[in-house]
């Protein structure tokens, strides 16, 4: 059996609005799909457990479904569990976030953890029905978005849709172009930035030789060129660098605005 997608729940309308999500993204992918319920109380977790699997079988009745209750902390039992799992997928919110919170603290954790993609979902429900045909990738310069680049290319693939490549660039100013500009500046503008789209998109485009992708150049900031684009997208993808010397994910301020502000679900996707 192949690897499950892996959906966290907790018993809150976000919750069940990410089983249903996943249990979408499971059909089109052929895979089982596991609900993951982190709680102390037996009754309790038998009630969340039964209600998202209501959700899922009402949504996706052909897929493969398996539960289990775990007592570790969420965030915990989630980045476990991703470790065998094709994707995490988490609500924006859950039970015990503050009310004034964009991002619940749990997928926060999770996004910053995991080893494999973490999707948020959250958005309105045009957006999470997978209504534009359009599935976003945000591309830096570098070899940071290569792997989240195979997942975007894999998913617009399943959902028939079109790829979005967009890279937002700032023109260096004269300033920085000195002598005493630092060396990862000067780096990053080294290369035209079509050639960064074309490189970045050249070995999975061979894999996927009937996409329809779409190469967009922007010169504003890249948290900016990225919501944007989301406006239209049913899905938006994003990778995640891993520190050096430490446990997780570099998520970035550009990732962190993304999954507190996008107006579709957010895929995080770890460098490998």
């Amino acid at each position: 059996m192949r690897i499950p997608l892996v959906v966290g729940v907790d018993g809150s309308k976000a919750s069940l609005e990410a089983v249903g999500w996943a249990a979408d993204e499971a059909a089109r992918h052929g895979i089982p799909l596991h609900l993951l319920h982190a709680a102390a109380g037996e009754q309790e977790a038998s009630d969340v457990v039964s209600a998202a699997s209501a959700r899922a079988r009402q949504d996706a009745p052909a897929v493969p479904l398996s539960s289990e209750v775990s007592h570790e902390n969420a965030a915990s039992a989630l980045v476990d569990k991703g470790r065998n799992a094709f994707a995490l997928v988490l609500g924006s919110r859950g039970h015990g976030d503050l009310s004034g919170m964009l991002l619940g603290s749990v997928s926060l954790a999770v996004a910053a953890h995991a080893e494999c993609p973490v999707v948020v979902v959250r958005g309105s429900p045009e957006h999470r029905a997978a209504r534009f045909g359009n599935v976003v990738v945000g591309v830096e310069d570098g070899e940071g978005s290569r792997t989240a680049v195979d997942f975007a290319l894999r998913e617009a693939h399943v959902r028939d849709c079109r790829l979005v490549a967009v890279h937002a660039w700032s023109a260096p100013s004269g300033a920085c172009t000195t002598s005493r500009a630092p060396s990862w500046f000067l780096e990053a503008h080294r290369r035209p930035p079509a050639q960064v789209l074309d490189d970045a998109l050249r070995r999975p485009a061979e894999r996927y030789r009937n996409a329809s992708v779409s190469r967009q150049l922007i010169e504003k900031p890249a948290c900016r060129a990225l919501l944007e684009a989301a406006s239209t997208a049913d899905l938006l993808v994003v990778g995640a660098r891993r520190r050096l010397g430490h446990s997780g994910l570099q998520l970035g301020l550009i990732n962190h605005a993304l999954l507190h502000h996008a107006p579709c679900p957010v895929a995080v996707v770890p460098q490998r």
